[in-house]
């Protein structure tokens, strides 16, 4: 399918081809009919990717301070690499769609296949959009007209926001497509409606639907006529729709107000508000948030976890409905506003000249007939069974920033790449020299030349990925997480024993042999092809790569043998509150999804199993999901650690820091840079670049996956650390030291 998008980096402004997106649970799949082009956000999208990085600098200041961070932590080449991967990444346009449903996802019952709805979907044939972002098109409107849909809600939620009385003055600042919408509205509501703009032929068109319009342009001084318009009283309220750099709409905004007036801003201006201006007058002033109440709430967008009506009576999805219904029942023109209807094909019609276009309102019309493949081929490549061709399922800031360019000095055999919405595998698919990308992995499972399954997705998607892709006799390497819960653990290490395969047939066969093992050994044997290259299972390797880091090696080299003390400190940082790594049932928290990495580094240096774990953490309660906490390991050999986990620190100082101490000796490794060593003949200091050991962890990998030979890591130690991160949740809920179940393997 086709799919318009931004290229932040270079300033183009593109028609690509990606695979279709597969529908999702709690989702829609719609195939697009039109979609409305927003004239203002989309302008300032591509004006930002025509910008210089000084530009872009200065427009996102709060960016750059997070750069220099980024810079004094890590350094300045891995830091620039980062924000060029960034940039790099090319954006979606458009939010304002209308088409007919495709498919529906599970726990999806308000939508059949065949409906018409408008969604928040961008412009590409064949979109995938959560239910709560969709509603329902009435018979009696068009698709053009519902593509107005979603961009009449940002005005709506304004007007919702400004609370107009009947008989009321309002002021719209800025007569563009929202704000025409929005002094329809306005009108609706019983109010007396004035509005200004620069642009004449909006200022007609307001005139036209019973707007009191002025362009200011003519020498009318905005704030007297507004007094004048209601006898020196000032407005009621006053909507801000327009966009600008400058302070002065605030500041005129306040001005033409009466006492206790309300402004609400929708657009984008400065915001260097003056205090006498609201302190005479107590004036309130709020910025209204898109499309209503659910916006950026995942629970609600993600997971469809509707509001209570009796309790938020207009969501973004109800304010959607209205709309529509407003357009149904004549109450809104949105017809009249249609300036141009360009064929997709034709796209650049419109956006060659966003700067100096006058258009109101853009219409993008498709076709009907849409290739519906969930694999599109984006270099021709021949591939060879057993040299490890590699598919790589996951396309986010994991893949691009550490995997690619691991794997680049590698001359790895990339045949797909797979991500739920197509565009970012088909951006990092031309970007690293994949041959597919896809929108399906279970294609990727079918194709028999594919060695080696890499899984970079979200944690909840680990562990059935890991059993289907053992299924397929595919190796795997996911990373971490291996799984979120001891249910999961459980099915893996059942899929992951082929090792045990001969024993478990021979005890099955014995008389009176357990009914217990007998099912285990179908089950293994249902779930289960053995590779046809390997004697054994296939590989399963997690991404626990610190231990193939250079200055791992050389510490574990100084070691030698003997119990020791290790604290390891995490400068993790925080991360929104709202993230999905914090969700237990989606990342499994901090503790799980990442500290993982560290009890696995733990465990490499000690020579030794977890035994016992013992959790605390900030708070006077106990969290399952806590990002501050302290872990301590007691291992099989003697040897103990401690993992100070902690978001609070100052961005500035080490990310990671690890000291180890034996045999009156210590070692500092710092943010794996420098490793100093104390009391070791013939050592004292060593520092290299920085480096993680992903790149060595992926050689060795891809090297075994061809060749053959002892895992990298044993699949014991994997599951050890799993179960011990798994206990350090269980000692924090339950207060206690938590003892881990002994492994065979």
């Amino acid at each position: 399918m086709k799919q318009i998008l931004q290229n932040l980096k270079s300033g183009d402004t593109i028609l690509e081809e990606v695979p279709s997106p597969q529908v999702k649970p709690g989702h829609v799949l719609i195939q697009t009919s039109r979609s409305l082009v927003s004239l203002g956000t989309e302008r300032m999208l591509v004006e930002f990717g025509h910008a210089n990085l000084i530009q872009k600098a200065r427009q996102q200041p709060d960016k750059v301070k997070m750069v220099l961070d980024k810079i004094r932590s890590d350094g300045l080449l891995p830091t620039l690499e980062a924000v060029f991967n960034k940039l790099g990444q090319p954006l979606p346009l458009g939010y304002c769609n209308a088409g007919r449903v495709l498919a529906i996802g599970k726990g999806v019952t308000e939508f059949k296949v065949g409906n018409r709805v408008a969604s928040n979907g961008p412009h590409a044939e064949i979109v995938c959009v959560p239910k709560n972002l969709c509603a329902r098109i009435p018979a009696s409107v068009t698709d053009e007209s519902a593509a107005f849909t979603v961009i009449g809600a940002i005005g709506l939620q304004g007007v919702r926001l400004l609370k107009p009385a009947f008989g009321e003055t309002v002021v719209v600042i800025g007569l563009g497509l929202i704000g025409l919408i929005a002094a329809q509205i306005l009108r609706a509501n019983g109010c007396r409606v004035i509005g200004f703009d620069y642009d004449q032929t909006k200022v007609d068109i307001a005139n036209k639907l019973g707007i009191i319009a002025v362009n200011p342009a003519g020498g009318t001084d905005q704030v007297r006529f507004v007094e004048e318009q209601t006898g020196g009283m000032g407005a009621d309220a006053v909507l801000i729709t327009a966009s600008a750099k400058g302070n002065e709409v605030i500041s005129q905004s306040a001005r033409m107000s009466r006492k206790r007036g309300r402004i609400v801003l929708v657009g984008v201006v400065g915001l260097d508000i003056s205090r006498a201006e609201f302190y005479e007058k107590e004036l309130s002033f709020q910025v209204s948030c898109s499309y209503g109440p659910g916006r950026y709430d995942d629970n609600y967008e993600q997971k469809g976890q509707d509001y209570p009506i009796a309790f938020v009576r207009w969501t973004e999805k109800r304010n959607f409905e209205a709309i529509l219904s407003a357009i149904e029942s004549g109450q809104l023109d949105v017809e009249s506003l249609i300036t141009e209807r360009v064929p997709l094909a034709e796209y650049s019609r419109i956006y060659e000249n966003m700067s100096g276009s006058s258009s109101i309102a853009s219409l993008l019309v498709y076709e009907g007939n849409v290739d519906t493949s969930s694999v599109v081929t984006v270099t021709e490549r021949f591939f060879t069974k057993g040299e490890g061709v590699i598919g790589v399922v996951g396309a986010g800031n994991f893949t691009s920033a550490t995997l690619l360019p691991a794997l680049k000095p590698l001359d790895a055999q990339l045949k797909y790449i797979v991500s739920a919405g197509g565009l970012s595998a088909r951006t990092l698919a031309r970007r690293a020299g994949f041959a597919c990308a896809a929108t399906d992995y279970r294609q990727v499972l079918k194709d028999d030349e594919v060695d080696l399954l890499i899984i970079t997705t979200r944690h909840d998607l680990h562990a059935s990925m890991v059993i289907e892709s053992l299924k397929a006799g595919k190796n795997v390497f996911v990373e971490k997480p291996l799984c979120l819960t001891a249910d999961e653990l459980k099915k893996i290490k059942l899929a992951a024993d082929g090792r045990r395969w001969t024993q478990i047939e021979k005890d099955a066969s014995r008389k009176g042999a357990k009914a217990r093992r007998r099912e285990e050994y179908l089950q293994i044997k249902k779930n289960i092809s053995v590779h046809p290259r390997l004697s054994a299972a296939p590989i399963l390797m997690v991404g626990f790569n610190r231990r193939f880091a250079p200055l791992a090696r050389k510490m574990k080299t100084l070691i030698g043998m003997g119990a020791v003390n290790i604290v390891a400190t995490m400068n993790a940082g925080e991360i929104p509150a709202n993230s999905w790594v914090h969700d237990l049932a989606v990342g499994g928290g901090r503790i799980v999804g990442e500290a993982c990495h560290f009890i696995d580094f733990c465990t490499y240096l000690t020579g030794s199993r977890v035994g016992a774990v013992c959790m605390n953490a900030m708070g006077t309660s106990p969290e399952e999901n806590t990002d501050n906490a302290s872990i301590l390991l007691r291992y099989k050999n003697g040897s103990n650690a401690v993992i100070n986990y902690f978001a609070n620190g100052n961005k500035a100082y080490s990310k990671e820091r690890i000291e180890v101490h034996s045999q009156g000796r210590s070692l500092v490794l710092d943010n794996w840079r420098t490793l100093r060593g104390f009391g070791f003949k013939g050592f004292s200091r060593l520092k290299k670049k920085q480096d993680k050991g992903h790149c060595e962890q992926f050689r060795l990998l891809i090297e075994r996956v061809k060749n053959g030979g002892e895992a990298l890591i044993p699949f014991g130690e994997i599951v050890n650390t799993t179960k011990a991160s798994f206990g350090a949740i269980e000692s924090l809920r339950e207060g206690r030291w938590v003892e881990l179940a002994a492994d065979k393997r």
